[in-house]
């Protein structure tokens, strides 16, 4: 049985994959030649991550397609509903890469706070004849600990996010649609582990009381934080999104930035994927990565193993 990996699968995934028999294709196929290339290669199973869409039309045109798989946790860019009453079996990877999108927060977060995103891009130009005076520039950060972390969307990769925050003596707050309590696990050396309890409340309650934000949403219809949520934020607060574009207002996050209510803010996603607007890509209190959240070495591990894993044991029952 071939299996179509049109956005890639880690190695640790195609030798399971091909130790239980299945062939892996691992060719990239545009867009709008892939349901042609399904049908012509006899592809049963198509595997993608967010640069491929799985539409309404691939679907109706690939007549033997049995599985989709999404390496991550969104599946928006897939008709999932529609796939489903096809008989067409969908799969996704929630937890493989949870850690991952994590660490990219924090990242941004002390990237932010330190203003190495901008340091970064000086001290190559300017760091041998103006050192004193770029100095002085950056000798204004702040520290994270102590400060106050709002978390909107509390599911894996929120929770992830709590965890380290917590480690580095950060409050956390957090609001979520569906859930009321999490328990939050510290895991230490020599199997040690303590639970922290936070209670989720209402985003408007969050957003008056945090220092710094991140969102963890799914993709929105419209932006969950918008000109009036920015205005109800603390003066100087720090927003991150790698959750999905489109869940912030672009437009009036620049404008909050500009007059200094939103002291950075760190995108690793954006409405326009895969061309960003420019004036965000030119402004110099962003900290910007290009949709990386889930692209580390370890995380496309264990989002390669965990497709394999579902797909052999959906054909092998």
């Amino acid at each position: 049985m071939k299996i179509l990996a049109n956005d890639g699968l880690a190695k640790a995934g195609i030798e399971q994959l091909e130790n239980a028999g299945f062939e892996v294709v691992s060719t990239k196929v545009a867009q709008e030649q892939l349901a042609d290339y399904i049908n012509s290669k006899g592809i049963k199973v198509l595997l993608v991550r967010s640069a491929t869409t799985v539409d309404k039309a691939v679907i109706d045109a690939c007549k033997n397609l049995k599985v989709i798989g999404r390496g991550g946790v969104g599946l928006d860019n897939i008709a999932v509903d529609y796939a489903e009453s096809k008989g067409i079996k969908v799969i996704n990877t929630p937890q493989a890469a949870s850690a991952s999108v994590a660490e990219l927060v924090f990242a941004h977060l002390f990237s932010g706070v330190r203003k190495l995103f901008d340091a970064n891009r000086n001290m190559p130009l300017e760091g041998e004849s103006r050192f004193k005076e770029l100095k002085k520039s950056y000798s204004a950060g702040i520290e994270l600990r102590g400060k106050t972390l709002g978390i909107i969307g509390f599911g894996r990769i929120g929770r992830e996010v709590a965890k380290i925050a917590l480690g580095l003596g950060m409050k956390v707050i957090a609001s979520d649609k569906e859930v009321g309590e999490v328990k939050i696990t510290l895991e230490f050396y020599n199997h040690q582990s303590i639970e922290i309890p936070i209670k989720t409340e209402p985003v408007e309650e969050l957003i008056k009381h945090s220092d710094f934000i991140t969102l963890h949403v799914p993709a929105q219809t419209k932006p969950l934080i918008g000109k009036k949520e920015l205005d109800a934020m603390k003066p100087g607060v720090g927003i991150i999104n790698t959750a999905r574009g489109g869940v912030i207002d672009e437009v009036a996050l620049l404008e909050a930035i500009e007059e200094g209510k939103v002291s950075f803010s760190g995108l690793d996603t954006f409405e326009a994927e895969p061309r960003p607007a420019i004036k965000l890509l030119m402004n110099e209190k962003l900290s910007l990565s290009p949709h990386i959240g889930a692209s580390t070495l370890e995380a496309q591990e264990r989002i390669g193993l965990e497709l394999a894993q579902q797909i052999i044991s959906h054909f092998k029952k």
